[in-house]
């Protein structure tokens, strides 16, 4: 029984049909939330009020995975040991505070309201239903506003140097996509000091004894036996070995998928692995095609460059962004005029200038960009220019805002921001799709958890700046806490699966039979060779503006380039060592799967909304049109009975849907003029 037969969704509800061939129309989901039993605004004091609970001295006999580190794992990891569970944690780094939440820049959202700016949890809620033009649940948007008071308070309380009023008061500046300041930072540095904060939390339980932490491990498949989650195999990055660990419940915060288009803003290593095993055992996979290009990137300077690198959005908050008027103009920044100036997001969208939501400024730096207005040495940015700050409130102030920004602008690009402008493009950086999951986090496998950005939940078809921390926070300290403990509490009494079980034998053997023929391909290029083409060609069809002719041409591109890496792939070396080749190859074949999916989700969905932007549903001022008619749903993915990645017999994948309903923030068109 998937956890989805638990509750369905409505019953009036009717899915659109698909123009894409393959894609078969799948059932109704509910997500198991109090529904009508109280309004959205309560439904998570009413769910933890009737969440099931397990007593303290019940608690060491449930054994729980957390596989992945980072800010929502790490937490849910201390959180869960802390309150006395056999937790075991894996990380395939060497330590658990180098997760990618350590790249987190600008800060976290709270609706602490103690700016006399009139926020509150309702604000912060409508901020992010209507930043995720309302692709997202307003339920769980809810729990981020009322947990967000706490995050800030509790990270506070273990250690994360926020930035501070003379008076002591924590500091807080504005984000994208909002009209007031509920952004609690740490200078540009806040993901790294809130991932410190929880590692420590962590290592404290280690240290204890209640989580066993693993590190150099990757999960390569995970263990369902009885329609339940109940455990994970995992490959020893150093020596290659492959064992099977059994539990209770597994919790995957692995983290997001952008690396799929080879640039990006992530780290090298971060993949979308795990959720793809998880995906090819029957979790569902939301909103695949919701990608999120930040507007703030450092341009692709030359072929030879590995990845992108963010500037953070808080930099929005005093620079300005321009273009010349001129098509072509490649003067120097500082010996263009004044009057010469295109300050175009203040141009268009007066209300909330350059801090508009991040689909929409990246949307706008790219059109320039296409119009003929680029600038640099390949015309592929436009500028970020912190002069009138520096004018205004003097390069100290600047300096203690954004220091660690601009050093790192300075050492990539080798010029200095407080004298030349920055040059930024869109590029990709967070991904709002992921493991559909409940309202209690759990995806349609019992017993499979997800947190922070392995997770679809919040953000819709767009995030708001800041609400990334703020989401894994509360993902990892204040939501996993409770409903995993309720999923658990029935089981008291029932044993650990076996690791003798056929299951787990089965689980070890797809792993290893996949990494065996990996390495028996004996081709004639390497995996980049593959994930250049595939970053490249969902840069063209799947990114910032899509249409129905590429992403047909670039699905059909997309497996034929799937068809080559199987037959023409080389690794070097074997399976029973260190072997990152073997690694990385591993992750560009799910990269393709992965970049199928998207298309097929983009193509099918027929709308536009947030940063999912079809040129074919634009209203007479060229913003997104959605289509609330016939896509106000969840699109959730099943894999179809195709066989292997290597051996497939069809192409055929089920879209199941999930309704959403709005109450406290009901539908609109978004408007930021």
């Amino acid at each position: 029984m998937t956890n989805t037969e638990m509750q369905t969704g409505a019953t009036d509800f009717k899915a659109p049909e698909s123009v894409v061939d393959g894609v078969v129309i799948g059932g109704v989901l509910g997500d198991n939330s109090p529904g009508d039993k109280a309004p959205m605004r309560d439904h998570w004091e009413y769910q933890k009020d009737h969440y099931n609970l397990v007593s303290p001295l019940n608690r060491r006999k449930f054994r729980i995975l957390v596989v992945g580190t980072g800010l929502s794992g790490g937490a849910a990891a201390a959180a869960l040991g802390e309150l006395g569970y056999d937790v075991k944690a894996f990380t395939y780094h060497d330590a658990p505070r180098r997760a990618h939440s350590i790249a987190a820049q600008g800060g976290v959202n709270s609706a602490r309201g103690k700016k006399v700016d009139n926020d509150g949890a309702y604000r912060l809620v409508k901020d992010t239903v209507k930043g995720g033009d309302f692709r997202c649940r307003e339920n769980d948007c809810w729990r981020l506003g009322i947990e967000s008071t706490r995050v800030i308070d509790h990270m506070n309380a273990i250690g994360a140097p926020f930035a501070r009023e003379y008076g002591g008061a924590l500091a807080t500046r504005s984000f994208g996509g909002v009209q007031v300041s509920r952004t609690y930072y740490t200078r540009g540095q806040t993901g790294q000091q809130l991932q410190l904060s929880t590692a420590s939390a962590l290592q404290r339980q280690v240290g204890l004894g209640n989580v066993e932490m693993f590190t150099h491990n990757e999960l390569v498949d995970v263990i369902v036996a009885d329609g339940r989650c109940q455990g994970a195999v995992m490959r020893n990055l150093i020596t290659g070995e492959l064992t099977a660990h059994t539990a209770h419940a597994v919790v995957l915060a692995t983290g997001g998928y952008g690396n799929v288009y080879h640039m990006s803003t992530l780290a090298i290593n971060s993949n979308a692995s795990a959720i793809m095993r998880a995906y090819d055992q029957g979790a569902y996979f939301a909103s695949p095609s919701f990608i999120q290009f930040h507007p703030t990137g450092l341009p692709v300077n030359a072929h030879w460059q590995s990845k992108t690198i963010l500037m953070s959005e808080s930099l929005r908050n005093d620079a300005r962004i321009w273009t010349p008027k001129k098509k072509g103009d490649d003067r120097p920044a500082n010996d263009i005029p004044e009057d010469e100036r295109d300050y175009f997001l203040e141009r268009r969208y007066p209300a909330f200038g350059n801090l508009v939501p991040r689909d929409v400024a990246s949307r706008a730096n790219a059109q320039q960009i296409n119009a003929g207005y680029g600038v640099g040495p390949l015309n592929n940015s436009v500028y970020l220019d912190l002069r009138d700050a520096i004018e205004r409130l003097g390069k100290d102030t600047i300096k203690e805002r954004y220091s660690n920004l601009i050093q790192m602008y300075e050492e990539a690009i080798g010029e200095d921001p407080y004298e030349v402008p920055m040059r930024i493009a869109p590029t990709c950086h967070f991904t709002m799709g992921g493991l559909w999951s409940d309202f209690n986090q759990m995806t349609s496998i019992p017993g499979l958890f997800t947190g922070g950005e392995c997770s679809w939940t919040y953000h819709g078809a767009n995030r708001l700046g800041a609400n990334s921390l703020l989401s894994a926070s509360v993902d990892g300290w204040f939501t996993l806490p409770f409903s995993v403990p309720n999923y658990l509490g029935p089981l008291l009494g029932q044993d650990r699966l076996s690791e003798d079980a056929p299951e787990v034998a089965e689980a070890i053997d797809r792993a290893r039979t996949r990494l065996d023929k990996l390495m028996s391909i004996g081709g004639t290029h390497g995996a980049e060779y593959f994930h250049r083409q595939l970053g490249e060609e969902l840069y063209r069809v799947c990114g910032v503006a899509r249409n129905k002719e590429d992403l047909a041409e670039g699905l059909e591109k997309i497996r034929e380039l799937r068809k080559q890496f199987w037959s023409d792939l080389f690794i070097p070396g074997n399976p029973d060592e260190m072997n990152q080749q073997l690694e990385y190859a591993n992750r560009v074949a799910d990269y393709l799967d992965l970049g199928e999916l998207m298309c097929v989700d983009a193509l099918d969905r027929d709308e536009s909304c947030g940063a999912h932007y079809r040129e074919d549903h634009i209203d007479e001022e060229g913003e997104a049109q959605r289509d609330d008619e016939n896509w106000c749903f969840v699109s959730a993915w099943e894999r179809g009975d195709n066989g292997p990645a290597w051996d497939l017999k069809s192409n055929t994948l089920i879209r199941h849907a999930e309704p959403l309903t709005f109450e406290a923030v009901p539908l609109m068109t978004r408007n930021y003029k």
